[in-house]
């Protein structure tokens, strides 16, 4: 499909659907890169920027948080990489003439894609109460809006102060330092949304609610189960290492209800063997399993591991680790012993030969990583099911040595880095403590709201006030009617941005839009520094031009506004933070634990302290890693009905559509389609091309999302598969994991209907 002028907006009728691609990445991933990078920034800030992305003198790439490891490519950016760089650095504005050429109403009508193609966010804007265009605003007076409007609340807890990924380490501590300073917790986040399931379950697990594996680990593995994820749309940089494990004699099962092209084969576009050969072959086993069936899955695994052990005793079981260093282990094997094998065929979809074949593969390989993304998280029983493949990979040891352990894969580019700054809204007793201690004021003690709870407090008007540092709420969350309304009834909603989204046009009665610089772009002499999925914190430092001389950086945007709200004479030194960030981090060294000289070591960057994957010490509440018991409940939907997984496209980032295509699927020109299996459509008297409009059940009623088109995909029977945010329309805000709270986007049971439109 040819890309739309700016001015364009799309439709679906453009939308063509091919075979599904059996291969990823190659020549038209560098031809796509290079295509969209030439068209957002000319080809001399193209070279300016995609030679500095994840280098260590240079910029963290703005997309996912996957490691860059010791030895980097000069091109060590990917695909969706450099979509999202070029994106950021695109050459187009969003000018004060724009917001007077087009009102609240009109954008709010526009697809996310369009208002993405706009560009770069110029200047501060203000849609006063009333008003249905924003107009220029100067940043004093835009932080006195601010201010004026939380002084103005019955309480701090009216306020929310939303997160995205994106913001740095420093940016993220003090921000978190001016919502507790404020007195509340409300420190809603994109983790909420996504891998808050695996923190919950590994927290209480192996006491640290993030993974316990380096890249270098990842390489030496020798098995490496990725489930529940695409790496090849959502972190193709995994690919290489993958591609590396493969080299060094790995064997990696692929689990997802989609085949997926990146675990098919991968070409490697940084080899030229890679670019013009067949590429190599990363999944030697795909179970295709059936939506939810993978808490199923890893207790047949662990049930054929039990049995094995008691064929042949002392030859399975890692006995010594066990009995060292864990805890809970009779209770959970006993709880296997009834292991209904009908229901794991049920919730699974596959046959007892295939689970043993990996049972087998589990036997033969001395150290064995899980990999794992929202195909995992975004279910009711995540939190149970991340639990059960902890308990898999305890029984043999694999935790706490090298080539071994447990790898929750973060989409965002420092999302990791956020929750160890403090976004989050149950921070714990030591940390606040630590708050106390260096800044002097007493922070609140008491639970804040998360994602969820923020839209439900929205919606009953219990919450007044909602501030974004980053990201697109409302495309971003479910159940969009429920939080477009709420977000709406809202007093005041303040976006901290670098792009136009669709959060500016679905707004409270009064709203501000607060350009802030991209991680492209120059800072003064300063740097910031971001944490990856594995644990690295590095330095970040951009070298463009800013886009608009009337853009801050994040840090100053919340210190002034500190500054504002708190009065000059408040102890909290908001001015010194803002224009030395040396300073802040020597605070944040001596309120977060493994930030010991973090000034001087940022720069090469380091590792933070993990103690199960350092010392295999698990700080629990047992003080060892905990065996739990986990019930098997299989997921049935009622006659008629799918079960949907919402989805990423390949030519989409979280909520940003870079374009309308979904190469690796076979789909052009259209994002309105939903995968199913070709008998599931034939028994509902469906064919491929067919029109349709998924309704959701819920007790509360249905959810309607209309003119689908059907793609009939080799999915797993009984499941269904859509494009988010579309789709998220469908998600019940109420539907929400056990324990974690995060949306059930990966299970919603909906039902196709023809289509009337």
């Amino acid at each position: 499909m040819a890309r739309k002028a700016p001015d364009e907006d799309v439709s679906e009728k453009d939308l063509e659907v091919g075979r599904p691609k059996e291969w990823a990445a190659g020549i038209p991933a560098v031809a796509k890169s290079l295509r969209m990078s030439y068209d957002q920034m000319g080809a001399g800030r193209t070279f300016l920027t995609l030679v500095r992305v994840n280098q260590k003198h240079g910029f963290d790439c703005p997309g996912c948080a996957w490691p860059e490891g010791e030895h980097r490519s000069p091109a060590e950016f990917c695909e969706n990489g450099a979509k999202a760089v070029a994106e950021e650095a695109t050459t187009r504005r969003v000018t004060r003439e724009f917001f007077a050429a087009h009102s609240v109403e009109e954008l709010a009508g526009r697809t996310d894609y369009w208002l993405g193609q706009q560009g770069r966010l110029a200047e501060p804007m203000h849609k006063p109460a009333g008003s249905d265009h924003y107009v220029p605003v100067n940043w004093d007076d835009a932080f006195a809006i601010v201010a004026r409007e939380l002084r103005a609340l019955a309480g701090p807890d009216e306020a929310l102060f939303y997160t995205s990924g994106r913001t740095s380490n420093e940016a993220a501590f003090v921000y978190q330092l001016l919502v507790r300073r404020f007195g509340t917790n409300n420190l809603p986040d994109c983790s909420n949304m996504c891998h808050e399931s695996s923190g919950s379950a590994l927290n209480e697990t192996l006491g640290i609610g993030k993974g316990t594996v380096s890249l270098e680990d990842l390489h030496r593995a020798d098995l490496v189960f990725v489930v529940g994820q695409n790496p090849g749309t959502n972190h193709p940089r995994m690919l290489s290492a993958l591609e590396k494990a493969k080299r060094n004699g790995a064997r990696i099962i692929a689990v997802n209800p989609l085949p997926e092209a990146g675990l098919l084969r991968f070409k490697n576009p940084q080899r030229v063997s890679g670019m013009v050969g067949r590429g190599t072959t990363l999944a030697d086993r795909f179970l295709q399993i059936r939506l939810n069936g993978d808490l199923a899955l890893f207790q047949g695994l662990s049930r054929l591991l039990l049995d094995a052990e008691e064929a042949a005793p002392g030859t399975v079981i890692d006995k010594r680790f066990v009995e060292e260093h864990t805890h809970g282990f009779e209770d959970w094997a006993a709880s296997l012993r009834d292991l209904d094998w009908a229901e794991v065929a049920e919730a699974t979809g596959l046959d007892r030969a295939a689970i043993e074949e990996t049972a087998t593969d589990v036997l033969a390989a001395k150290s064995v990583i899980v990999c794992w993304a929202m195909g995992l998280t975004q279910h009711k029983n995540s939190v149970a099911t991340i639990r059960e493949v902890v308990n898999f990979l305890l029984l043999r040891g694999n935790v706490g040595r090298p080539g071994a352990g447990v790898c929750p894969v973060r989409g965002h580019s420092n999302v990791q880095g956020d929750r160890t700054m403090g976004i989050y809204e149950k921070p714990g007793k030591a940390f606040l403590d630590a708050i106390r201690d260096e800044f002097g004021f007493e922070p609140p003690r008491h639970h804040g709201y998360d994602t969820v709870e923020a839209i439900r407090a929205l919606r009953a008007g219990q919450a007044k006030v909602f501030f974004a540092m980053g990201g697109n709420f409302v495309a971003a969350t479910p159940d969009t009617e429920v939080t477009e309304a709420a977000m709406r009834g809202a007093r005041l909603t303040v976006q901290v941005s670098t792009k136009l989204n669709r959060s500016h046009a679905v707004c409270g009665e009064e709203a501000l839009i607060l350009p802030t610089l991209g991680r492209t772009e120059q800072d003064g002499d300063r740097f910031v520094t971001v944490e990856d999925s594995m644990g690295m914190v590095h330095a970040s430092r951009g070298r463009l031009r800013p886009a608009s001389p009337h853009l801050l950086p994040e840090v100053e945007i919340v210190c002034r506004l500190a500054r504002e709200l708190f009065g000059r004479d408040d102890h909290v030194p908001w001015e010194e933070f803002a224009a030395d960030y040396g300073a802040l981090r020597d605070r944040i060294e001596r309120v977060i634990p493994g930030f010991d000289d973090f000034n001087a070591r940022a720069l090469d960057g380091f590792a933070l302290p993990n103690a199960p994957r350092d010392e295999r010490r698990f700080p629990t509440a047992t003080g060892r890693a905990n065996f739990t018991v986990n019930t098997l409940e299989v997921l049935r939907v009622p006659e008629g009905r799918l079960l949907l997984q919402t989805v990423r496209s390949h030519d989409q980032y979280n909520t940003t559509i870079y374009g309308m295509d979904d190469r690796y699927r076979g789909v052009r020109g259209g994002r309105r389609v939903v995968f199913a299996h070709p008998d599931d459509l034939a028994e509902r008297g469906l064919a491929d091309g067919d029109m349709v409009d998924l309704t959701s059940e819920w007790p509360d009623g249905e959810r309607r999302a209309e003119a689908f088109r059907v793609i009939a995909y080799p999915t797993a029977r009984g499941c269904c598969a859509a494009y988010f945010p579309e789709t998220n329309v469908l998600v019940p805000l109420d539907s929400v994991a056990e324990t974690s709270g995060t949306p059930t986007s990966k299970s919603v049971v909906v039902r196709l209907s023809r289509s009337s439109l």
